[in-house]
């Protein structure tokens, strides 16, 4: 959006080293950017921000923005990538953990899938269970895709997103966890191991905190199966070099 700005306050004093702050300028003071709601259901970016493509569900559209890029099929048979450009700088609030203390979906289902499920069964939830998340992703066209943020492109099942704030850019590092066997109808048989070396290079403006990883699998029925049931515990290790003795 034309009228969206981002400042760094460290620039001010070292002491407010810290994300910036994303806003609005109105009058002679900076407000918050305006939130999932009014941008959704008000029309607060009509006339400053040119649309770059319309997906029919709105589902589609809020797990495309959490996942941060991805694939756009026009009906004209085209294919665009879509990459994130940017966010209204509004905290990012999990519709799972919503769902989940509301009692709509237990803990041990919850997936993106089961998500959406739930949301087709109930559309008249679907509206207020989106908005509880205020965060809102803009996103640019890009040739390729998807890339991550230091601008190379992702490698299927080894490329991660970390909280930045906490680990290392684009370093080397080494994961034990699980990942899923899928039949020939699209159902997970049993999870398996899955070891091995990764770069931390995605983006992931929902991963916060040391105990977070998001693992980057790709395109197509396998990918989305992965990415939407994936929550199983594992350990991280970043290669280090040891200090000269």
């Amino acid at each position: 959006p034309n009228d969206l700005i981002e400042i760094d306050i460290s620039a001010f004093n070292e002491k407010y080293e810290a994300e910036p702050i994303v806003g609005r300028y109105t009058g002679q003071t900076v407000v918050p950017y305006y939130d999932r709601k009014e941008i959704d259901e008000e029309d607060a970016l009509v006339g400053k921000a040119e649309p770059l493509a319309w997906v029919k569900d709105p589902v589609d559209v809020f797990f495309l923005q959490i996942q941060g890029s991805g694939k756009i099929f026009l009906d004209t048979g085209e294919v665009i990538n879509v990459h994130y450009h940017g966010t209204n700088g509004r905290p990012y609030r999990a519709i799972g953990g919503l769902l989940i203390e509301e009692q709509k979906i237990p803990k041990e289902e919850m997936s993106m899938q089961k998500i959406r499920s739930y949301l087709r069964a109930h559309p008249e939830e679907m509206a207020p269970v989106l908005n509880h998340n205020p965060s809102y992703v803009f996103f640019k066209i890009e040739p390729e895709g998807p890339l991550g943020y230091i601008n190379v492109l992702l490698t299927p099942g080894r490329s991660v997103a970390l909280d930045r704030r906490i680990f290392p850019p684009a370093a080397l590092a080494y994961i034990q966890a699980k990942k899923p066997v899928v039949n020939s109808v699209g159902q997970i048989d049993s999870w398996i191991d899955c070891n091995r070396f990764v770069l931390n290079q995605d983006t992931g403006g929902a991963i916060r905190g040391p105990g977070r990883a998001d693992l980057f699998w790709g395109n197509g029925p396998y990918a989305e199966i992965a990415a939407g049931y994936l929550q199983q515990p594992g350990s991280l290790y970043f290669m280090v070099l040891k200090p000269h003795s």
